[in-house]
């Protein structure tokens, strides 16, 4: 029973991670499109012409890192939920919700 339920886990736990990978997350920041995937690898990184035909490139790096950092924490925020409805679903009926353990 123990293994079949560790097994259950398993394969479930590939599932959240496959279905993370296939997930496309995109933050626009001033003109910079940052692409990341649920599990938050960088995907994409799109720059508008006109950043660039300014020749700041200090305000570019700035930009990039912020929508980065927007786009990794929207990724972050997707595992998050997908992992608690996971979780949520494997709890047995009558046993009391533990979704507070995984970070909310």
């Amino acid at each position: 029973m123990f293994g079949d339920m560790m097994s259950q886990m398993q394969q479930q736990q590939e599932a959240l991670q496959a279905k993370l990978s296939a997930m496309r997350i995109t933050e626009t920041t001033d003109g910079i499109a940052v692409t990341v995937s649920g599990t938050r690898e960088v995907i994409n990184v799109k720059i508008d012409e006109a950043i660039i035909s300014d020749g700041d490139a200090e305000q570019v790096e700035d930009l990039l890192v912020i929508a980065l950092n927007r786009a990794l924490a929207k990724a972050a925020e997707v595992e998050q939920t997908e992992a608690q409805s996971l979780m949520s679903g494997m709890m047995p009926g009558g046993m009391p919700d533990m979704s507070s353990l995984f970070g909310k």
